[in-house]
């Protein structure tokens, strides 16, 4: 594994992949999503932290999305299965394409 130099917000990784903010952090809530060290938590006060992605991390969410849009209902039941939050699984399935 290469040195880690840099990191991306998750606000910043879902502008540059076309996301919902609140999907992608749902999804690296659960920091087994993605292999060890793509996700950091970065403190910006002693209560206050905000996750970011190493490079590696972007390129395992970019994979792990396009894999899980190839139909509606793998999309669906990706959402399922990586989204706890069911208000906002139900409002991402309502912007799927049918």
């Amino acid at each position: 594994m290469a040195t880690v130099t840099h990191v991306c917000t998750i606000d910043y990784v879902a502008k540059m992949l076309g996301q919902d903010p609140e999907l992608l952090e749902a999804i690296v809530y659960n920091e087994d999503n993605l292999s060890y060290g793509s996700i950091v938590s970065v403190y910006t006060s002693p209560e206050d932290t905000i996750t970011a992605l190493t490079d590696d991390g972007i390129d395992e969410l970019k994979d792990m999305l396009r894999n899980a849009r190839s139909t509606t209902e793998t999309w669906h039941a990706f959402l399922d299965d990586f989204v706890d939050d069911t208000d906002l699984v139900a409002r991402i399935k309502a912007k799927s394409p049918r």
